[in-house]
C-alpha cells in the first residue's frame, strides 16, 4: 500500500504540534509496511491531506484535486486542525468546506472542531474526531522548582496574540505585585513581558525536563482546535488551566479547569490549590493507530 501524506515530516527541531503528529504518523506507518512517500507517482492508494494550503513542505489542495480527478479511485483523508475563529483569518473555513467536497473521511482533532465546521456546511458525512497524542517518554512528572514560590509556565511555538499574549501580559503585571508568585514563559515571544522568565523555543525531551518544574500551567490560547501544549502539560502532571473561549482546550482540560478572565485566573491562582486535570493523555502511538485503521 502506497500513502501519500502531503507535509514532510521536519525532525530535530521545534517545529509546532502539527508537526509531531505528522512525524508519529510516518512512522507508524512506516512500521506497519505501509509505503509513505511526500509526491505523487502512478501508484498512490490514499492521499493524507495534514493541511490542504500550499507551503515548501507539502502539496496543496489543487494538486490533491488534480490527482483524484486523473485517478478517482484514490482515497483522501483529511485531518482538520484550523480554522478562521483560530487565529482571525477569513479564508480558512471556506477553503476546508471546500476540501469536504472531495474528501472520503475526515478527521477533527476535537469534538469542538467537529462541531464548529459542521455546523457551518460540511460535505464530508464520514467523520471521526481523535485527539491528539503525547511523547510519554518526554512529558511526565518531575520534581519541581523549590524557592518557596508558585511557579506558574506556558509554552508556544506560535507568537501569534491569539496564543493568549493578552493573558500572559495580565499575569506578567500580577506577578509584578506578588512576589510569591513566579511565570516562565518557553518559547516565540513578542517582547512585552517585564516580569516573566522567558526561555528561546525548546522541543522533546529537554522541553519535557524543563515543562515538569513548575506548579501550575495556564493556556490563554483561544478557540484551539486540539492543543498540544495542553496535552503536554497535562501529561507532566500539572494542574493546567483553559481560558474558557479555549475551544479544544476546554475539551482537554475539563470544564472545572477554565477561567473567564484575569481576575478568575486570579482568584485561582490565590488560592493556591490547585488539583490535577482528569483527562489522561495517550501515547502518539496510540492517536496514530486510530489513524492507521481508517488509511488501511
Amino acid at each position: 500500500m502506497k500513502v501519500l501524506v502531503n507535509r514532510k515530516p521536519r525532525r530535530d527541531q521545534p517545529w509546532g504540534g502539527g508537526n509531531l503528529f505528522v512525524i508519529a504518523l510516518c512512522d507508524f506507518l512506516t512500521d506497519l509496511g505501509v509505503d509513505v512517500v511526500h509526491s505523487f507517482s502512478e501508484d498512490i492508494d490514499t492521499v493524507f491531506m495534514q493541511d490542504p494550503r500550499y507551503d515548501n513542505l507539502g502539496i496543496s489542495i489543487n494538486e490533491i484535486y488534480a490527482y483524484k480527478s486523473y485517478k478517482p479511485d484514490v482515497k483522501i483523508i483529511h485531518r482538520v486542525n484550523e480554522c478562521d475563529a483560530r487565529k482571525n483569518t477569513s479564508d480558512i473555513d471556506s477553503l476546508l468546506r471546500e476540501c469536504s467536497k472531495i474528501s472520503d473521511h475526515t478527521v477533527f482533532v476535537s469534538g469542538w472542531m467537529r462541531d464548529y465546521h459542521v455546523s457551518k456546511g460540511w460535505d464530508c458525512n464520514n467523520t471521526s474526531v481523535i485527539h491528539n497524542g503525547v511523547d510519554l517518554n518526554h512529558f511526565y512528572q518531575r520534581d519541581k522548582i523549590e524557592n518557596g514560590k508558585i511557579n506558574i509556565v506556558t509554552h508556544h511555538w506560535s507568537n501569534n496574540r491569539m496564543k493568549g499574549f493578552d493573558i500572559y501580559d495580565e499575569i506578567d503585571r500580577f506577578i509584578g505585585l506578588n512576589d510569591d508568585f513566579t511565570f516562565t514563559y518557553i518559547g516565540r515571544e513578542n517582547g512585552t513581558f517585564r516580569n516573566t522568565k522567558v526561555i528561546d523555543p525548546i522541543y522533546g525531551l529537554d522541553l519535557g525536563e524543563e515543562l515538569g518544574k513548575y506548579d501550575v500551567y495556564v493556556s490563554g490560547s483561544k478557540h484551539d482546535p486540539g492543543p498540544n501544549h495542553v496535552l503536554e502539560s497535562i501529561a507532566s502532571n500539572i494542574p493546567t488551566y483553559v481560558i474558557s473561549s479555549g475551544g479544544g482546550a476546554v475539551e482537554l482540560a475539563g470544564e472545572s479547569h477554565t477561567y473567564s478572565s484575569i481576575e478568575s485566573l486570579v482568584k485561582i491562582l490565590k488560592k493556591k490549590s490547585y488539583i490535577n486535570n482528569d483527562y489522561t493523555p495517550r501515547s502518539w502511538q496510540e492517536c496514530t493507530r486510530e489513524y492507521s485503521s481508517i488509511i488501511l
